[in-house]
């Protein structure tokens, strides 16, 4: 007991002089608040495609990749809450912010029932040289919450074999040709007859999602669900 309080006093300290930040605002956070304060999680624009079969991210792969369902956390705008939200976790060092959006996505999604069927949560990997830098692949810290939530294990077998450089202001056409050859899989077997859900940090063109879930059907995997953070 007293140990406890102990460490709730430096806790408390601590917080005084170097309160965490919240990832979408940088406002100080307050006991109870990890990672994302409350008006964020009130304000930030969320999409409920869970609840649309339909919905406006899985009709943007009709045509160009078989998935049974595509889903997102965050509706993304330029200058908006959810962009510094994502820049907090692929360039501000907060891993905390994709496994928090895993969570708590994960468990919208498992009220939803679409987690079932699914064999293996796959992310979007970053090439070595980028895993490096980075200390961290953003999308598989998402890929971790969302594990965590529904028990369902997730694989790095999926790799980025060639670096690409920044899509950030490249068309559908030109991110596609960026990417199109760069993935690879090292066990097709592992993926055989698999349910698999590919996840990614933000989907803007799909280009990405594209390329990477077209090697794993190629490994034989049976059905392809997407997930992200967010989408533009």
């Amino acid at each position: 007991m007293a140990h406890s309080l102990a460490l709730d006093f430096l806790e408390d300290f601590l917080s005084l002089f170097f309160p965490p930040h919240c990832a979408g605002c940088s406002g100080p956070l307050v006991r109870g608040e990890t990672v994302i304060c409350t008006d964020c999680m009130l304000e930030m624009p969320q999409t409920d495609y869970h609840n649309d079969s339909q919905n406006a991210l899985f009709t943007r792969f009709s045509g160009r990749l078989r998935v049974d369902q595509a889903v997102a956390l965050y509706r993304f705008s330029r200058g908006g809450r959810v962009q510094k939200l994502l820049h907090a976790l692929k360039y501000n060092d907060r891993p905390a912010v994709g496994v928090f959006a895993g969570q708590f996505y994960g468990q919208k999604l498992l009220a939803c029932g679409f987690f079932a069927g699914v064999d293996c949560i796959v992310p979007v990997p970053l090439h070595q040289a980028g895993l490096r830098k980075r200390g961290y692949n953003q999308s598989a810290m998402f890929a971790k919450g969302l594990s965590e939530v529904s028990g369902i294990p997730f694989s790095d077998l999926l790799r980025r074999v060639v670096p690409t450089v920044s899509q950030t202001r490249q068309s559908r056409t030109s991110r596609w040709e960026n990417v199109k050859t760069v993935f690879a899989v090292d066990d097709p077997e592992m993926f055989h007859k698999k349910h698999i859900l590919l996840v990614d940090d933000v989907i803007t063109t799909g280009a990405t999602v594209e390329a990477c879930g077209e090697v794993l059907l190629a490994a034989g995997c049976a059905s392809l669900k997407v997930a992200c953070i967010a989408c533009a």
